[in-house]
Parts: structure tokens; sequence; C-alpha cells
């Protein structure tokens, strides 16, 4: 539209310019001694503003050709940020990935190339993220340390290298320093959400309960934390603020109860310590008051635990609540183990017996099974009790099974052979009898020997132990292992008393008395030995 409007009031000035230089003719005429130039007033015209296109177009001309260094200084600086703003986008991108090894890569090139300090900071702390992720500890803090440096006093770019490195340390788990960090932040004024946020997780790992409790209620009444998480740490540090204080043994701990808003007065934690703190003062009601009011919002066990421990006095009204509380949550085995304790400190057996047993039927409890072995002792019914006691310990850790005995029974060798006779038949008699009671001597043992290093070491410790050990007395070898023909070529034969075969020797003999010791010389000296011989 624009060009349209120039061109159409070009046109316009051109027309209305030959209107008038043809209405009006005329001459110029120019003296210059020694010469007369007389021209035409269009034509003068002509050459006037033929003059002046050529004096601009020269003009631009030479603007563009003396601007040429600074273009090109520009379009360098145009080329190294495009290339950096690459390097960035792809180094980002890869970090958001979780490809931290080829992210640092890029991110380290472009803190060695690019000139901008503030796109080396950039840089540096992105690749100091990578290195973290890669648990390159000492290279992340020596990039942090260049961001640092490369800094120039910015003092954004100093919060942000601030803020970078305490998320780091919080998530190496080094707590105290990342609060070393963010302390300097925060005595300067830094309000920024996160840097809040990350001085709530340091001083929450570091167990500072003040600081936790403060910050968490100003990041959700900033709406910065979400209600259950907010609620989670207010309970948690509120609660050990009042137990500190109660622990002090002054009553500082009714300022800091003061201090709970009534939507925190009724967080588990806090007024489980609340209640604590009464009952410790001598104020059983006002424990009470403030358990009645938690409980409905959060029915926990522990709740219900600390409101069934009272004394006597406080029996009837506990118990009428907690009934009215069961009728809602009939199957509740912690309201049934409570109501069960309740009965035992106003000693209404009855009911903690009926309590108990519904409890103990629904879980498997081994507080539960304690309580009604106390009840059954109470009661002297001591076989229930110890029943009861004896599945306390069952519940509460797995007893082992014993195994019973796989090896076999000894055998019975009373009736076992263990002579024979001249005829190689085992005698039907028992062994001689040896008396239990006899001392037995006993040998002394040595090291056991390396039979792998030293090969010769077995044969020494056999000729050793041979050495020391008397003779074995003489035993009968088994039926299998003797040579019937070699026993009675070698075993000494008795002489009989008559010449007259004996019929349990098996087949009568034929020879004479005579005969049969002539034999037996024979066989004799058979078997002296061979150095005899000759």
């Amino acid at each position: 539209m624009r060009t349209w409007f120039w061109t159409l009031l070009l046109a316009v000035v051109a027309v209305a310019l030959a209107v008038v230089l043809r209405s009006h003719t005329g001459n110029v005429i120019f003296l210059v001694s020694p010469w007369r130039i007389e021209l035409s007033l269009t034509l003068f015209v002509l050459l006037v503003l033929g003059g002046f296109v050529a004096l601009y177009v020269a003009l631009r001309v030479l603007s563009w050709l003396l601007a040429i260094p600074d273009r090109m200084r520009v379009w360098r600086g145009h080329r190294a940020q495009a290339r950096d703003h690459d390097l960035l986008e792809r180094g980002w991108t890869q970090l958001l990935e979780g490809r931290y090894g080829q992210a640092e890569k890029d991110l380290t090139k472009l803190l060695g190339q690019t000139r901008v300090s503030s796109r080396r900071v950039l840089a540096a702390l992105s690749a100091a993220r990578a290195a973290h992720g890669l648990g390159e500890f000492a290279r992340r803090d020596r990039l942090l340390d260049a961001a640092r440096e490369h800094a120039d006093g910015n003092t954004g770019l100093q919060e942000a290298i601030a803020t970078v490195a305490a998320d780091q340390l919080l998530d190496q788990g080094r707590a105290q320093d990342a609060l070393a960090v963010l302390t300097p932040l925060q005595e300067g004024g830094a309000r920024h959400l996160h840097t809040l946020r990350l001085l709530l997780r340091a001083e929450s790992a570091l167990n500072h309960h003040d600081r936790v409790f403060t910050l968490a209620r100003g990041l959700m009444r900033r709406n910065a934390l979400s209600k259950v998480e907010a609620e989670s740490l207010i309970d948690r540090a509120g609660a050990a603020r009042l137990r500190a204080a109660a622990a002090s043994g002054t009553e500082a701990w009714r300022s800091v109860w003061k201090d709970f808003k009534s939507d925190e007065r009724v967080l588990p934690e806090i007024a489980l310590a609340g209640a604590m703190a009464f009952e410790s003062a001598g104020e059983p009601e006002e424990a009470a008051r403030i358990l009645e009011t938690a409980i409905p919002l959060h029915f926990t066990p522990s709740l219900i635990d600390a409101y069934a421990r009272c004394d006597a006095d406080q029996v009837p009204r506990r118990l009428a609540k907690a009934e009215a509380w069961l009728q809602k949550r009939p199957t509740n085995v912690d309201l049934l183990t409570s109501l069960g304790m309740l009965c035992l400190n106003g000693q209404l057996w009855g009911q903690a017996e009926h309590y108990l047993q519904r409890s103990v039927q629904m879980r498997n409890d081994a507080r539960t099974h304690a309580l009604l072995g106390s009840l059954y002792d109470r009661l002297d019914r001591s076989q229930d009790a110890v029943r009861h006691w004896r599945l306390a310990t069952t519940a509460t850790m797995a007893l082992p099974v014993l195994a019973g005995d796989l090896a076999l029974p000894p055998a019975d060798t009373n009736a076992d052979p263990a002579h024979l006779d001249a005829e190689g038949e085992y005698s039907a008699y028992p062994p001689e009898f040896i008396p239990v009671s006899a001392p037995v001597e006993v040998l002394p043992t040595s090291a056991p020997a390396d039979y792998v290093l030293d090969p010769d070491a077995r044969a020494i410790e056999r000729e050793a132990t041979a050495a020391l050990e008397p003779d074995p007395p003489a035993v009968a070898p088994a039926r299998g292992d003797i040579d019937i023909e070699e026993y009675f070529d070698s075993a000494p034969i008795p002489v009989p008393a008559d010449d007259a075969p004996r019929a349990d020797y098996g087949t009568p003999l034929s020879g004479t008395a005579g005969t049969f010791e002539s034999e037996k010389r024979n066989d004799d000296k058979s078997h002296l030995p061979s150095d005899k011989q000759g």
C-alpha cells in the first residue's frame, strides 16, 4: 500500500511538472567567462533532477562501500549468535531428554566459543546441571565456579547461580552447604518462590522445625505448596516444636500451643503432642477435648490409642465417645482394641474380652493377644493367658519350625555274630561285654596336614598315628572277606579229644589221628618263612 501511494504521488508530480514546463517556455543562460551557456527551462529542470538523482546514488554507493566492515562485523556476530543459539538449543534439548553426556559436551563447547558473558554463565550453569546428572560432582563444582567468574557482579546472574547450586547440593544430600548458599539470598531480600522452596527443603533436612513451620505457612498462604504437603510439614514441625517446649520443663509449650491456628490444632501429630502436654500438666479433660476434636477429622491409630490411655475416672466419658465412633466404624480393628483397653482400665472384664476377641478375630495382632493374656491372667485363667501370650509372640515374629531328625536310628547289634569259629561259621553268642565306665585314653592331636601342598604328609601322619595308638584288638572280618581255603591252610586246628570224627564238623574225616597230625606238620612246614627254607 505504501509503494502504491508513493508511485501515484510521483506520477502526479511528473504530470504537473510537465504541464508547467510546457506552458512556461523560457531559457536559462549561464555566463561563465569566456563561455555563455543557454539552455531551455525544461532541459535545465531535467538536468537538475538527473544531477540530484546521480548525486544521491553516488552518495549511497559510497556510504555502502564505507559500511562494508561494519556490515561484515554485524554479519559475523549474527552468524556466531545463530551458532551459539543452535548449540544452546541442542544442549538444552538433550539435557531435558536425559542425555547428559552429549548435553555437557555441546554446552561446554558453547562455553568455550561464545563471547557474551551472560551466554557463558548460562552455558556453564547448564553444563553443571548435566555434570550433576552424570554424578561428576567435582566437574560440576568447577563449572559453577566458572559461572561465578563470568557473572561480573550481575545480581540477577548471581542469584541464578546460587539457586542452581543450592538445588544440586540438596539433591546430593548436602543440606548444610545448600543453606550456606541460600542464606545470602535470603538476607538480600530474595523472596522468589523457588528460593523459598529450596530453603524449606534445606531447613527440613536439617530439622530446623521453627524455620520449617514458618516457611511452610508462608508458602501455603501464597499457594506455592499443595495443601496436603503443607499440612504434613506444619504437622510434623509443629509437633516437634511443642514436644521440645514441653520437654524443657517450663510453661513455654502453652505459648507454642496458642500460636497454632484452629485448623492446625486438629492435625494428627500436633493434636497428639498437645494432648500429651496437657495430660502431663494434669489436665486430662483438656487432653480429651483435643483428641475428641481431632479424631473425627483424622481417624488415625495413634490418636485412638492415645485416647484409650487414661485413668479410671476418665473411662466412662471416653468409653461413651468411643462406642459412638464404633457405631460408624464397626469393623475398625484399632478402635475395637482401644475399647478393650478402656474396659481394662475401668475393670470391665466382660466388655474388655468381648471387644478384644472381636478385634483379634479380624486381625492377628500381637498387642491384642497380649491384652487378652493380661486380662485372663487377671481372671486367674492361666492356660488362656499363656496361650494368648504365646500367640502374641508368634504374631510378633516368625518362629522357626524345628525339622525332624532325618538320621536313621542306630542298629541293634546285640544279636549280630562277632566271632568266627574254626570252620568259618559265625558264633551265635554275643561279644564279650566291655564296661562303659572304663576310662578311654585320649591321644594328643596335631594340626591338620595340608595334603595338597605336602604329598608326603598323609604317610607321615599315618606312621605317627600308628606309633601313638596301641594295637587294636582282633576283630573278626566280614564273612565275605575271608578266603576259606587260605584260612584252613594257615589257621591252627585244635586237636580233638578223641579220634572219632565230630558230627558238627560236617563230613567225617577218613584218616586216623596220626594221619591228621602228619598233615598238620606238613602244613606248618609249608608256612615257614622263605629265609629258613633250603
